[in-house]
């Protein structure tokens, strides 16, 4: 047993969560506001504000990504450069086309995050592609709408199966 009282290195090791938009049926707010969520590390038991605890998130097929009412063509994201005259403005449907469903993501997600020294390392965390193949698929531990862990699926199943029997066998 560990003789340090506190929180270990362990308690604070980070998880891979997948999120593949076209099956999760939530709008962009509420999928945003529980992507923050994870990568603050709120669903965590050992959660701090001042500690960066948080979990990596992917996110899958962004261009399928759910807004409500007529947000997608009317709502606006504005950007300045400190010069007279120079703000710019551009609609959530013309930067859809533009940058993809993933930068909408991320603005929304960056939106929901305290402002503070940590929330560009959490961001750094957050991974949106906007088709199905990512290169972190052997990374992710924890699958959104799979029964909520990669221990559900049939071929890791199949791998534990075969572990038992090659332990059995050794023994």
């Amino acid at each position: 047993m560990s003789q340090f009282v506190g929180q270990t290195r362990l308690a604070y090791s980070r998880t891979w969560h997948h999120l593949n938009l076209t099956t999760d049926p939530r709008p962009l707010g509420r999928l945003a506001s529980a992507i923050a969520i994870t990568l603050m590390g709120k669903h965590k038991p050992i959660f701090d504000p001042s500690t960066d605890c948080g979990d990596y998130v992917v996110c899958t097929n962004c261009t399928a990504l759910h807004t409500t009412g007529k947000k997608r063509f009317q709502k606006k994201y504005y950007r300045h450069s400190t010069r007279p005259g120079s703000l710019k403005e551009i609609t959530m449907d013309r930067m859809m086309l533009k940058w993809g469903g993933g930068e909408v993501l991320r603005r929304a997600v960056r939106g929901m995050l305290p402002k503070n020294r940590l929330r560009d390392d959490r961001m750094a965390r957050l991974k949106c592609f906007e088709g199905v193949a990512s290169p972190y698929k052997a990374n992710i531990v924890r699958i959104e709408g799979v029964g909520g862990s990669v221990t559900q699926l049939a071929e890791v199943r199949e791998g534990f199966a075969a572990a038992r029997e090659a332990a059995a066998a050794v023994l």
